[in-house]
């Protein structure tokens, strides 16, 4: 881990990311592909110890409120949260000048800011998104190996719940010959409908390699699933997308589930959610 003065803190499009690398070891993770160009090894987390300081200065200056977001380059409560607490310091400052949040995550260490989305929701919105992808506990520890179980993430979902928090589930990567299976499908819409979530994004049921993170891939393969690599070579090449056979068939089963608990399944609908500030809200707030 080292630490670093940032220069900038939020994108054209509002989101930010407030580390750079990530500690969780998900071996499918797309991160390490070469055209982020990463100049350090994935596992010395990069902090930008002044990001707090660089979002309120920006939010200060910011002519309408809108949606600020994270999480979907290095998750925001990896391990090294827990001590520097940056991810929190900029949760207090999103609250303090009333602007909304939308954060992605695959750690239950986001329960410690329950309090924060709370109040955040109360004068704007934060919506609180998970990434579950694989049911079987053993081989979560496998294929996500130092994140919380997703079991403990359900339980997260359903603990914001409780607490009015809107939340949508990232129900990938899926990875063919591994995990693409309809109980493993099943399974997660179970947790989903329990846990009330507002969306599940879906884009397929399969996964995507670049350079730099199909190496990684292949080495865990080799590691934990033997012969699995000559299959994804055999059958995908370097393809960039690598649906499952089971793609057809599982994605009708996912809208057909969707639509009888009535849960946004569309990306482009659920994108929208997620950018959308409810200025009505903002307006009544500010009237009192």
């Amino acid at each position: 881990m080292h630490f670093i003065k940032a220069k900038g803190i939020l994108s054209a499009e509002n989101r930010m990311n407030v580390y750079r690398g990530c500690s969780h070891g998900c071996i499918y993770c797309d991160s390490r592909s070469d055209c982020y160009q990463m100049k350090h090894p994935f596992e010395d987390i990069e902090v930008k110890e002044n990001a707090h300081l660089l979002l309120e200065y920006a939010l200060k200056r910011k002519r309408k409120k809108c949606m600020i977001g994270t999480g979907a380059m290095s998750d925001p409560y990896m391990h090294c949260e827990k001590e520097i607490e940056i991810t929190k310091k900029c949760l207090d400052v999103i609250d303090r000048y009333s602007f909304g949040v939308s954060i992605l995550t695959k750690s239950d260490l986001i329960e410690r800011d329950i309090d924060l989305f709370r109040s955040i929701n109360e004068k704007a919105k934060a919506v609180v998104q998970m990434t579950l992808t694989t049911a079987d506990e053993k081989l979560c520890g496998i294929i996500e190996p130092n994140v919380s179980s997703t079991y403990k993430r359900y339980m997260t979902l359903k603990k914001m719940k409780d607490n009015n928090i809107p939340t949508v589930v990232w129900f990938s990567p899926i990875l063919p010959f591994i995990n693409d299976t309809e109980k493993n499908l099943r399974t997660i819409l179970e947790y989903c409908f329990d846990a009330d979530v507002k969306g599940i994004i879906c884009f397929s049921f399969g996964t995507t390699m670049r350079n730099g993170s199909r190496e990684y891939f292949y080495s865990k393969l080799d590691e934990h699933f033997y012969g699995i690599k000559d299959m994804y070579i055999k059958k995908y090449g370097f393809s960039y997308e690598c649906k499952s056979e089971k793609n057809k068939d599982f994605m009708r089963i996912f809208q057909s589930e969707c639509d009888k608990y009535g849960i946004m399944y569309k990306v482009d609908e659920i994108f929208n959610y997620l950018q959308e500030f409810p200025e009505s809200n903002f307006r009544q707030m500010t009237l009192f």
